[in-house]
Parts: C-alpha cells; sequence; structure tokens
C-alpha cells in the first residue's frame, strides 16, 4: 500500500466517486471503502472523508461507521450524510429541511480566517443535494459557512481537524469544492502531492511482479485505450510471460478486427488473433433483454478465453482492462451500499470451470488516469486518444435482439459517423460517440415509393471519467451531412435522430 492515503468511506452516495476523482486530480492517491469495512490497518491513511448517502441519519436503518480510531485521531471530513451525522449524533440536530435544498446555491456567509475556508469568498457557488438538514450544530460545533436557505452549510468541530459540509464539493457545480478539498488534504492534514502517472506505473509493475512472479498471463486485448494500457504495463512487468488474445465476436466496428491486430505491431506485444463471431452470435440468438446480452457476452468471452488459455502451458492468470466506472457501475465501489446501475462483461469474476486467477491494474483508475499512464509509458497519442467503446461492442448498441443484417446495418452507419467526425475536425473534441439501432421502423419516402425501415440514433458526448457526461453540440451542416449520408448510403435505415441527454440522468449506452 502507498503512503500519505486518503481514506474515504462510502455510504452508497453515487457521487462518491467524484470524491475520489478530485482527490486524484491534486495528485494524491485515495482508496474508497465500505463505511462498514474499513481498513484494518490505518495507519497509512493521513486523512478521512465520509461521503453522501441516500439515507436518513433519522431513519431506523441508519448507516453508522465505527469512527473510534478516526475521529480526534486523524482530519477528518464529513460531507452531506456524513456532516449530518457527525451532527445528530454528537449532541446536534438533524430534521426534514423547510425548503428545497437541491441544486446551486451561493455561500452568504464564510468564516473567512478559516484555514478550511481560505480564498473561498461570500457568492461562491456550490451544489447541494439533500432532504434533511442540519438545525442545530454538534457539540463543540463552530459555523464556518452557510447559503440563503442553509444557515450550517459547514462547520468545524473545536478542538479537533473535524470538518463538516452540508453541499458537495466534489461535484463540477460547486466552483470551489477542489479548492476547499486541497485546503483540507494539504494545508490542514498535510497530504503529500506525489501520485502521478510515473509513480503508479512504477508501483502496478512492482505489484505485478510480486503478484504474478514467473508465472503466465493471458490478456483479452479490445484495441481499446485501456486493454492496451493494461498490456503495456504488464509487458513492462513479465515481458514474454504475456499472452494476448484479441477476440473478433462479430461486434466490432466495420473492418475493426484487422486494423486493431495491425495497430499492435510493432509495440512487442504477443498478440494473437482469434474468430470467434459465430460463437457470440449463436449465444445472442433470441435475447433482447440487455443483461442477459451483457451475461451472454461475458460467458462467450470466458469460454473463448478458456479455449486459448488451454493452448498455452501453464497460464495461471487471466489480465484485464478493468476500470474503475467499470467497477462502480456493476456493484458498489468495492462491496459498499451504492446502487448497481448494469453489469460490465469484464466484472464479477469467473466461473468455477475456468482455474485462471485474475489481475487487472487498472481497476482502481480513471479513463483520464488511463490515458495519462499510457502517455507517460509513450503510447502512441492517436492509440490514446480512441474514444471509448463498451466491451460488449455493437450488442448493446443494437436495441433488442441481435441478427447478422442489424449488425450490418449499425456497423454501415457508426463507420459514416465516426470518419466523418474525423473528417470534420469533431473526433478529439468528443469524449465517447457511436450510432444506436432503434427497434422501431418509421416511414419514409425515397423517390416515389414508401419505406418502412429502420431508426438510428446518434449519440455524442464529453466527459472526463465517463462517470458524468454532456451531450455535444455538434454543427448543425454535420449533422445534416451525416443523416443524409447514413440515409442514402445505408441500406435499411431511412430516420436519424439525435440523442440530447446527458449522464446524469441517462446513460451514455442506451443499454
Amino acid at each position: 500500500m502507498q503512503q500519505n492515503n486518503v481514506l474515504i468511506l462510502d455510504f452508497g452516495s453515487q457521487y462518491t466517486q467524484l470524491i475520489a476523482r478530485r482527490v486524484r486530480e491534486l495528485n494524491i492517491y485515495c482508496e474508497i471503502h465500505p463505511f462498514n469495512k474499513p481498513p484494518k490497518d490505518l495507519s497509512n491513511f493521513k486523512a478521512v472523508v465520509l461521503s453522501g448517502s441516500p439515507n436518513s441519519v433519522r431513519s431506523k436503518d441508519v448507516l453508522h461507521p465505527e469512527l473510534k480510531e478516526i475521529r480526534g485521531k486523524k482530519p477528518l471530513l464529513a460531507v452531506c450524510y456524513g456532516a449530518q451525522y457527525l451532527a445528530h449524533f454528537s449532541g446536534g440536530k438533524v430534521a426534514p429541511s423547510d425548503t428545497r435544498e437541491y441544486g446551486r446555491a451561493n455561500l452568504s456567509f464564510v468564516k473567512t480566517n478559516e484555514t478550511f475556508l481560505e480564498d473561498i469568498s461570500i457568492g461562491s457557488q456550490v451544489w447541494m443535494s439533500h432532504s434533511d438538514t442540519i438545525k442545530q450544530l454538534p457539540t463543540n460545533g463552530v459555523l464556518l459557512a452557510s447559503t440563503k436557505d442553509v444557515k450550517n452549510a459547514a462547520y468545524k468541530i473545536q478542538g479537533e481537524d473535524t470538518f463538516g459540509i452540508q453541499f458537495h464539493p466534489e461535484v463540477y457545480h460547486s466552483k470551489d469544492g477542489k479548492k476547499i478539498l486541497e485546503n483540507f488534504l494539504v494545508k490542514i492534514a498535510q497530504v503529500s502531492q506525489t501520485w502521478t502517472p510515473d509513480s503508479f506505473v512504477d508501483s502496478t509493475v512492482k505489484s505485478i511482479q510480486d503478484k504474478v512472479g514467473n508465472d503466465k498471463v493471458v490478456l483479452g486485448l479490445s484495441g481499446g485505450v485501456d486493454s492496451t494500457v493494461a498490456a503495456v504495463l504488464l509487458h513492462k512487468a513479465i515481458g514474454e510471460n504475456l499472452y494476448c488474445i484479441f477476440v473478433n465476436n462479430g461486434l466490432l466496428r466495420k473492418n475493426e478486427f484487422d486494423s486493431v491486430l495491425k495497430q499492435y505491431e510493432g509495440m512487442g506485444l504477443n498478440v494473437k488473433g482469434v474468430n470467434a463471431s459465430k460463437r457470440f452470435m449463436l449465444a445472442l440468438a433470441g435475447l433482447s433483454d440487455p443483461e442477459k446480452k451483457r451475461k451472454a457476452i461475458g460467458n462467450a468471452f470466458i469460454e473463448v478465453f478458456d479455449d486459448q488459455a488451454n493452448k498455452i502451458q501453464d497460464v495461471k492468470w487471466l489480465a484485464q482492462g478493468t476500470i474503475y466506472p467499470d467497477v462502480i457501475e456493476s456493484v458498489s465501489a468495492t462491496g459498499g451500499p451504492s446502487a448497481t446501475i448494469k453489469s460490465h462483461h469484464n466484472v464479477g469474476g469467473l466461473p468455477d470451470f475456468m482455474k485462471l486467477k485474475i489481475v487487472e491494474p487498472l481497476r482502481m483508475i480513471f479513463k483520464d488516469e488511463v490515458r495519462r499512464v499510457g502517455a507517460s509509458m509513450g503510447i502512441d497519442k492517436e492509440l490514446l486518444g480512441r474514444h471509448p467503446f463498451p466491451g460488449p461492442g455493437l450488442a448493446i448498441r443494437i436495441l433488442g435482439d441481435i441478427t447478422p443484417e442489424k449488425v450490418r446495418i449499425l456497423q454501415e452507419v457508426d463507420a459514416i459517423f465516426i470518419n466523418g467526425l474525423k473528417e470534420d475536425g469533431l473526433y478529439d473534441k468528443v469524449w465517447q460517440a457511436g450510432a444506436i439501432l432503434l427497434p422501431v421502423n418509421s416511414v419514409g419516402v425515397m423517390g416515389d415509393e414508401r419505406t418502412y425501415e429502420k431508426v438510428v440514433a446518434l449519440r455524442a458526448v464529453e466527459s472526463t471519467d465517463g462517470m458524468t457526461a454532456d451531450w455535444v453540440n455538434l454543427p448543425y451542416e454535420f449533422l445534416q451531412k451525416t443523416s443524409n449520408n447514413i440515409i442514402n448510403k445505408v441500406k435499411g435505415v431511412n430516420r436519424v435522430v439525435y440523442d440530447i441527454s446527458s449522464k446524469p440522468p441517462a446513460t451514455i449506452e442506451w443499454e
């Protein structure tokens, strides 16, 4: 374990992972643990953060953390639920809010001589998200900040490095949230800002060597950023003992199988291409439920890897390019109470028949961190700039059941859209883009004939980590040209729509 860690205790808030993102942006390493399963050894943690929660501290199912070894012994920052918890169970009072306390608010009072709020001024925008409010501060509580509707927006407990804030500093809407976290972590807790891509590479390579030793590892490559960075990390650690498998599941983008294999030429990696498209299409036959499709694809991947692993003598490990958002959205962060959004094909362990152990070098970092790690290892900029592509491929961009004809249609549409973005200089301005084949037909007119064909939706978002995303305002001229090209060149499509939903409340993918 690294030194100078920050421990984040998760009470089930979907914002918990954003706390980690902001801490990492300060070049400080942090770990998220369930509130009820903190690490037994806290000696490596210099500060602790309590997250928000959908629960209420007034309910009979209140979530009680064990703070005996934390409070008063380590700098503690309690956010939203955490702040209410400290107040409610330490001599204060929490009650239902009299007014709506969700969304943007502005600080109307700031205790400016406090290090915690150094350089934070009256009028600073913060983000509220709660139904309860702190009516009375805890024993020895000192008010630090208020908004128009929330008197006790921030406080400290005298005699301790313990702070509570009702708002969420981790979301972008809290304009000075990162500065508040920096004040707490760097100035008060004196945590070193030493966590960088280079330090991550060094520690991860050593961790892989310690974990894997001289064993052989098989890795499933996708051609994307995550699996490529994972492969280079593993290669640095174990060299020729890494065996990379790139599987054609029949759900890749147009011509991607050949182009990806060519992409890896010259990188020094041992890569084998396996065409298993028939196996995947058979596994997906008749399935329309998105979760069933994901699980079928996951099972098929495992079968293919098992087949390939059996061809490699004494292979003992399966490596995956799993990153933090995959884990977060499949289950809660490391087992905490956060809600499950969707399962990911490469998260959740292996069946009993497969004896390989799992190694996931990127499991605890976010997408933008993966790119920075890749850049620090000298991976080609164009490869690192590739948009994320879902592990299940086009299967979750075809709503409903999967057929070869639907795959053909979507591959053609996707190629026109992505190539168009590149040709018009828009590709690098978009974090992720793709097309979705909808399970509806629409009436159209081509020439003098009536058509009744498929509808496709185009999706382009901007994001930093995939946890939140905004739709991209692509130029009307580009959308018009792309729509015309798709309808004129892709047989079976007569209508194109553009998705203008952000995440949340929508997800990036439709399934």
